[in-house]
Formats: C-alpha cells, structure tokens, sequence
C-alpha cells in the first residue's frame, strides 16, 4: 500500500496520548510525530500520572531530541480560581518549550495568547467546534489550530475544511473512547459520583447499567431495550479509523488523534505502532489485528459514516492477547545466545507462546526456555515488596534461583533466547481461558 499523504502529498501528523513517563516514551519509541500531556491540573484525565510541571522542560527536552512535537492540554472548564494560578502555568510552559496549547476554555485562550503570544494555540474538541464559522473565527484570534468536534461526518470535516484558511490545522480523533456528550461535555459524572467529567474526573458513568423506573411505581424496574443484563444506551463503542485514514486525509485533517492518557504504555505503544505502520503504507489487515488484540470494547467508526452504535454491554472490554512483561536488558552470551531480563506484568510460563512487539517492525513470536528470577539473597521478603527498585539495585542485592512460571508481578525474571530483543520490547500472550 502506499503511504498517507494529503492532497498536498504532506503526511498528516500521528499524535499520541502520554498519560505519563512510561506511556510519553512508547509513543515516541513506536511512531508518533506528537504527544499530549497534562499537568497536574488544567487536563481532561485527572486520574493519569501526568507530570509535575517543573518535569515539561525535561519532557520536551527528550521528545524534541527524537524529533517529537509535545502538546500540553489546558481544557478544562475553569473557575476564577484557574483563571489566577493560569499565568503562572502558561509562562512555565512556554518557557519549557512546549510546541502548542490545547485550550477548552475561550478565557483560558484570551489568557494565553496574552501571556504568551508566540505559543501555538489549539482549540481543543470540547469548544465544540462544528462548521467553518466557527473555526474562522477561532483562526483570526490568533488559533492555528482546530480539534473538530468528534460529533462530525467526515463531508462535514470537508465541507469546513474547503471553507476555511488554509494554514488553519485540523485535527480529528481516529482512534479510542467515545462520550455519550456533545463534545464531551458531560455532567452525568458529576449527578452520580460528584466527579465532574468537565474538570478531568470522570467515572464513567455513561457505562454503567440503567433501567426505567415509573414514578408510582417503585421498586419496579424496565429495560430500556431487550436485554437482560439491562439497558446500555449511553454505553458507546470505542472509534477505530484505521481503514480510512485516506479518507480523513484526503477530507483535510492534518492531524489523525489517538484517545487513551489514562491508558498505559503497552496499550499506547501497540496503537500508535498499528497507525504508524499503516501511515508508512503498512497493511491495513495486519494493523487491524494488532488493534484487535489489546483491551478495547467493539469498535465503530464513531460519527464519521453516520451514526455511532452503542455497545450492549456493560464495560464491553474484548481482550484477546495481555500484556506479559517488559524487556530491560539484553546481553549477548559467550555460546551465541542472549540472556534477557524482563520485567514481570502478568504470568507467562516456558510453554507459552509470546508475541513481540517492536518499533517499525512486524510483530514475531519466541517461546522462552528455563526460567530464572532474582531472589534477595539473604532470603527475605521478594523484591516487590521491597519497593520499586531498579534492576541494578536487583542484580547487586539478588541472586538467580530457577523457577517454574513467572507469575510476580514487577519482578524480573531471565531466559536465553537464539535471537535478540531490544530494551522496551514488550511481550505479550494469547490470553487464557480463564482470563476471559
């Protein structure tokens, strides 16, 4: 297949989610142009590690050497109270060297663009932008960008594209959750937990079960639809735009978004490898497969070709391979063969088959030998339970003892493959029956 290119033969921006050190560092390792990220306030997913903000300068510093553009989220909705520590942020992050904003609130961009006038500002999807108007007016503010709103069909994303400057950017999701509200702006998590969506604390709400219940009648409850484990009408299936990103290119979107900052690394690298592959001319079938295998709930195309459907199904997670460890040394042995250390996230055994996810490569399988992990010499507690150590720390204070299975998670286990492996492969396995 050949590589995605716009009408201009420009290659639209991959843009990942970086949740945190860990998730920032397998989207750029595995293909991203770009990544977004939050602070400790200001961004739509509370619950991520995100960064401290004295941590962006070394962020942007270690993403920009890999030639990797870094966005920070301010899209929040915002009180007064945000509006006075705001400043102070914006200032920090321009001075860090962030490439753009990403800004929900329209005070929050008058402050900015004030601020900080040389940073680039983006209208980030929750100010709902929907038609050409809207993103003119946001252009001749000083935006350069626009997140469209996820509510569009790709002839909407056209017909605002053929309407607008042509130096305004356009970004738009491909890949990830869906919200049952406007441009995500939903206060159904603030009714029932108290956590507002709109201030990055969702519960999800909108996945969990309702019935109907008629005022004089209590106690008695009605699905919605036929179903009987209930009624899932706010529950939607996650996007997935990987057989069409032709499409979205040839209809203006210079930037093809990934959703996920409260998505782990494994998750963050296997999606952003399966984009990066098709964008590079890959085959779609084998990308597929990849975004089939990590956990993720039915997939649609959103609203792009009408309609999104809804899932019937309460939390609807399709799993069909997990995520076994993490390879952080590989050592070339005297007999030919490599010894690798791997750091433990779910049980594996020797007799498994593991898959082996790589950057810029086709995902192949080994089938691991012997197992070792390093145990405390002085036969104490496991190394788990003695904090996050590094894997120096474990290799000075520990000692090789064969084992069975490796099934302690963060552990680090050794086994001797014929081939090579490189820091940051991860490895993965078809999941068991009982997983399921």
């Amino acid at each position: 297949m050949a590589r995605i290119v716009d009408q201009a033969g420009n290659a639209p921006e991959l843009l990942a989610p970086a949740g945190g050190w860990s998730q920032a560092r397998a989207a750029m390792r595995f293909g991203a142009d770009a990544i977004y990220f939050a602070c400790d306030r200001f961004g739509m997913r509370a619950r991520s590690d995100n960064f401290a903000l004295d941590e962006v300068p070394l962020l942007v510093e270690e993403a920009h050497a890999q030639d990797v553009r870094a966005y920070t989220t301010l899209n929040t909705v915002m009180d007064e109270a945000d509006m006075h520590a705001l400043p102070h942020y914006v200032e920090c992050l321009a001075q860090a060297g962030v490439d753009g904003l990403i800004v929900g609130d329209a005070g929050a961009f008058a402050l900015a663009h004030r601020v900080a006038p040389e940073l680039p500002l983006h209208i980030s999807t929750q100010m709902s932008v929907s038609n050409a108007e809207a993103a003119t007016f946001w252009y001749e503010a000083g935006a350069t960008r626009v997140v469209v709103a996820r509510e569009m069909s790709l002839a909407d994303i056209a017909e605002l594209r053929r309407n607008t400057p042509p130096d305004l950017q356009i970004e738009a999701f491909v890949h990830g959750a869906m919200c049952v509200a406007f441009s995500g702006r939903c206060l159904l998590s603030a009714a029932t937990t108290g956590r507002s969506g709109n201030r990055g604390e969702c519960a999800q709400s909108c996945r969990w079960s309702y019935s109907l219940v008629e005022e004089k009648r209590p106690g008695q409850y009605f699905d919605i639809e036929e179903d009987v484990r209930g009624s899932y009408i706010l529950n939607a299936e996650d996007l997935n735009m990987i057989a069409h990103l032709q499409e979205l290119a040839d209809a203006g979107v210079s930037s093809f978004k990934i959703e996920g900052r409260n998505k782990r690394a494994f998750y963050v690298a296997t999606v952003v490898g399966a984009y990066r592959s098709v964008l590079d001319g890959g085959s779609v079938e084998d990308a597929e497969a990849e975004l089939l295998s990590i956990s993720h709930r039915p997939y649609g195309t959103g609203f792009y070709f009408g309609q999104p459907n809804q899932t019937p199904n309460r939390d609807g997670y399709v799993r069909e391979c997990v995520h076994v460890g993490t390879i952080e040394k590989c050592e070339a042995c005297e007999d030919g063969t490599w010894r690798i250390t791997a750091r433990c996230h779910n049980r594996f055994a020797p007799d498994d088959e593991l898959a082996v996810l790589s950057p810029h490569r086709a995902v192949r399988t080994i089938q691991v030998g012997p197992l070792r992990m390093h145990a405390p010499a002085d036969g104490g507690a496991p190394f788990v339970e003695r904090g996050d150590l590094t894997l120096r720390e474990v290799e000075e204070q520990g000692q090789l003892v064969d084992v069975d299975v490796a099934n302690r998670s963060k552990e680090h286990y050794v086994f001797f493959l014929d081939e090579p492996l490189q820091v940051g492969d991860y490895l993965r396995r078809r999941t068991y029956e009982s997983e399921r």
